[in-house]
């Protein structure tokens, strides 16, 4: 079917006209064919073809004769409805490339990704996304994993539903490969040191650690400025004793890398919660760890730029103590720390008489147990409520009794001797005496 000249856009006639011009031109001489394959931006050969349609059919030779032929390509009618209908009734809430993996995943539907996005689009079930802003230039991926790690949380509806919950994720720069991802309550020192002893213990010891300033990262004296390097927070001291570098980080974009990985962690995970109908935190973060992390990385992980790992094996193998927030305390008279409205009272013990007046560290460990340490000396292990889980014996017991005034005998080295008082030898007489007449 023949269409007229009116049907076709102004832009397809207007190209036609200058088609038309340049041919007129080089078939009168005044320039060559080259240059004439130049100016209207084909090859030779192509205008070969536009000049013979040209001298069999005119000016109607030059117009596009693809113009209201059906394509060979063209999807079904049926197949579109479907693919429609599935993403309003089911997967309504997924990104288009979610969504289009689901198709060629669960419903063996092969149609391509740009398809699939001008399709919900055209249909009002997607929003077409704005521009993008300023150009940026990308940081270069570190060449080993393990080199440098990136921490970051994303606070999300993360079930759909009024409840909001922290995100915490622990990804390698040069592969993007995610070694821990779990949802708590809100992200705090804990449940930061936690993710880094999980991947300590997993991969060993990296080289450097990237973060944004919050407070429990870096110590910032104003706002909006620059951190002070020379105050470790909690977090901060652990790297420090593992030899561990940390890097903050001054604007989202310089955390492109783990921003962007939340974008796809809030268009998938709330919608896979919801399919596999989880509601709550424990069986979420088991989800996470034994099905849903490796099939993350096993769609966005990318190879190392080098062969190889930085990852070194952790010399400390203490590492309940590293990772545990430590307080200075001063012990009482009564051989007691005040932490935290908790009274821990210290046990007896045979290398010294008292702890009064002495400065202890209180560690309280990822589980809110609470060990106190005087130097390499472990003094007392408490449960989270203060209670001593270290048993006293009776012997330790009896080596420290207070006094009836509070206070404890202080031990004399050498000890004293217990001699049983005898009265002196006198020169006076102690009885009266007679003298004999």
């Amino acid at each position: 079917m023949r269409m007229s000249v009116e049907s076709y856009p102004a832009s397809a006639v207007e190209r036609a006209m200058k088609i038309e011009e340049v041919l007129l031109r080089a078939t009168a001489g005044k320039i060559m064919w080259w240059q004439a394959a130049e100016m209207i931006g084909i090859s030779e050969r192509q205008l070969r073809r536009w000049r013979k349609r040209y001298d069999e059919s005119g000016y109607d030779g030059l117009l596009d004769r693809r113009r209201g032929v059906p394509s060979s390509k063209r999807v079904p009618k049926a197949e579109t409805v479907q693919v429609l209908t599935l993403y309003r009734e089911q997967y309504f809430d997924l990104n288009v490339r979610h969504f289009h993996e689901k198709l060629s995943e669960e419903h063996q539907i092969g149609l391509s990704y740009t398809w699939v996005k001008q399709a919900l689009q055209g249909a009002g079930l997607v929003k077409r996304k704005s521009k993008r802003g300023v150009h940026r230039k990308r940081r270069e991926r570190r060449p080993l994993p393990g080199m440098m790690l990136h921490i970051d949380g994303s606070h999300h509806q993360w079930f759909q539903d009024e409840r909001w919950h922290d995100l915490i994720v622990i990804l390698d720069d040069a592969t993007s490969e995610i070694y821990y991802a779990q949802l708590v309550q809100e992200e705090t020192t804990s449940t930061v040191m936690a993710g880094l002893r999980a991947v300590m213990e997993r991969k060993g010891v990296f080289c450097s650690l990237y973060s944004d300033r919050g407070a429990h990262f870096w110590y910032t004296p104003k706002t909006g400025g620059k951190v002070d390097a020379q105050r470790p927070t909690q977090v901060g001291r652990a790297m420090q004793e593992l030899g561990v570098q940390m890097i903050p980080a001054y604007s989202p974009q310089a955390r492109g890398r783990s921003e962007r990985s939340f974008s796809t962690w809030q268009g998938r995970l709330p919608q896979e919660l919801r399919l596999r109908g989880i509601k709550t935190l424990e069986a979420a973060n088991a989800f996470l760890s034994e099905h849903y992390v490796a099939e993350f990385n096993r769609k966005f992980q990318v190879p190392a730029p080098q062969r190889g790992t930085a990852f070194m094996p952790c010399p400390r193998r203490n590492l309940d103590l590293i990772f545990s927030q430590r307080f200075e305390r001063t012990v009482d008279r009564d051989n007691t720390v005040s932490f935290h409205n908790l009274i821990l009272q210290i046990e007896p013990a045979d290398w010294r008489g008292t702890m009064a007046g002495c400065k202890m560290i209180v560690n309280q460990h990822l589980d809110a147990t609470i060990t106190l340490t005087i130097g390499t000396r472990r003094v007392g292990h408490y449960s989270a409520q203060g209670k001593l889980l270290t048993p006293i014996t009776k012997q330790q017991a009896e080596t420290m009794e207070k006094t009836r005034y509070g206070k404890v005998q202080k031990p004399t080295f050498p000890p004293r001797l217990q001699i049983p008082h005898k009265p002196r030898d006198s020169h006076f007489p102690t009885a009266s005496t007679t003298t004999s007449g």
